[in-house]
């Protein structure tokens, strides 16, 4: 497994699995796989319902705990200084560990920034305590960066992003690249381009001709492809699935190489459509909801 190294050193594999949207029933039987082929990182999140069987999963799986990073993310509805410090408290608990390899904040909250400082202040404090090896942001835009590099003392050792070949913030991906951040594509494979809600217009990244041509050169599938792309351009890529074959084939990408064309075929792909929310539109009113105690 790749590793990439983190602006203070901390070194976190490359490839992780993702379980957004996976049912709890799931996630178990989700994680075991996906230990059991070699992965060492798993992203979560509290607002995902799954810390729970994510953390049994990792107890169940025999793995050593320091050879697992988990990741997992703040909710909007936890933010404020000590709102965030219990935020841990409930995401710790569920996934029954001491320390929490990475700490993030799921959205900028543009329309409560204020709150949204202080969730980091809190992720600083907990960075300081040692109760997280490395904290960071998620969906953070280049304003809301230097609002917050302004405003606080550590910078984010991640902000993960959707990016994908439609998709690419290449605005955010340099400034977070110029500043010491690495970037994370949540999406990596496009998987939101072929939800439903991406409109009735909506073509999947993984039927794109131009991929499906150097999926064929390499003898490889359209979303390895895709995950090679994310890697070998520095991010780190998360990609998820709760099909074994599928969770399987997303690991199986570090026997291959994208030649320059190939990279700059992908590049040029962009669409500029976003997938997922904007982060302008993320509000309390709008996605506050409560996260339960452990």
């Amino acid at each position: 497994m790749q590793t990439l190294t983190l602006n203070n050193g901390v070194e976190m594999p490359a490839l992780g699995l993702g379980v957004f949207q996976t049912p709890p029933d799931e996630t178990i039987a989700a994680v075991t796989a996906a230990l059991e082929l070699g992965y060492r990182h798993i992203d979560t999140a509290a607002a995902y319902g799954n810390e729970h069987e994510v953390g049994q999963a990792i107890r169940d799986s025999g793995v050593p705990r320091d050879e697992i990073f988990i990741e997992t993310k703040i909710w909007i509805s936890d933010y404020g200084f000590e709102a965030t410090l219990h935020g841990f408290d409930k995401s710790a608990a569920k996934l029954g560990v001491d320390q929490i390899d990475l700490l993030i904040l799921h959205q900028a909250l543009p329309s409560e920034f204020g709150k949204t400082l202080d969730a980091y202040r809190a992720l600083e404090k907990l960075l300081a305590d040692g109760k997280v090896r490395a904290i960071g942001v998620s969906n953070f835009m280049v304003k809301h960066l230097h609002t917050l590099l302004d405003a606080t003392s550590v910078v984010p050792a991640v902000n993960q992003l959707e990016i994908h070949p439609y998709f690419q913030q290449r605005e955010v991906l340099d400034f977070d690249t110029a500043h010491g951040i690495l970037n994370q594509a949540w999406s990596p494979i496009g998987g939101i381009t072929f939800y439903p809600g991406y409109g009735e217009d909506r073509r999947s990244v993984l039927q794109d001709p131009a991929i499906t041509r150097i999926a064929a050169a390499h003898g490889k599938s359209p979303a390895q492809v895709l995950l090679r792309w994310g890697l070998q351009r520095g991010r780190s890529v998360i990609p998820k699935s709760t099909k074994h074959h599928r969770i399987a084939e997303n690991i199986d990408v570090f026997d291959f190489d994208l030649t320059a064309d190939e990279l700059a075929a992908l590049d040029a792909l962009e669409t500029g459509r976003r997938g997922g929310p904007e982060p302008e539109d993320v509000t309390l009113a709008a996605y506050g909801r409560a996260i339960p105690e452990a």
